[in-house]
């Protein structure tokens, strides 16, 4: 199994513009369950911390395979989603790794 992780801090220049950005971002992922060939689990969090260094939102998903996870990145409905996001995004973060 792949495990697949990508966190983000997303733009907005009031507290309910990053929230609504957050939220969509959210939304737009989710709507992926389903969607793509090997992915097992997807969920998304949002930090609640609220400390200086901490990212905004995260993406947990795992995967059957190296190949399944090769192929989400170029999948159309993950594609789509990364357009529709455009420039909400300020950093992002990544690590995948195997695992048991």
């Amino acid at each position: 199994m792949l495990k697949h992780i990508v966190m983000w801090n997303l733009r907005g220049d009031s507290a309910e513009e990053k929230a609504q950005a957050v939220q969509l971002l959210k939304h737009r992922f989710e709507s992926l369950r389903g969607q793509i060939p090997g992915l097992l689990h997807l969920e998304v969090g949002i930090d609640s911390s609220r400390v200086d260094y901490a990212c905004d939102v995260v993406l947990y998903s795992e995967f059957d395979s190296q190949a399944s996870l090769d192929g989400y990145a170029t999948h159309p409905a993950h594609l789509r989603v990364r357009e529709e996001l455009g420039d909400l995004r300020i950093a992002r973060h990544q690590v995948d790794y195997a695992s048991d």
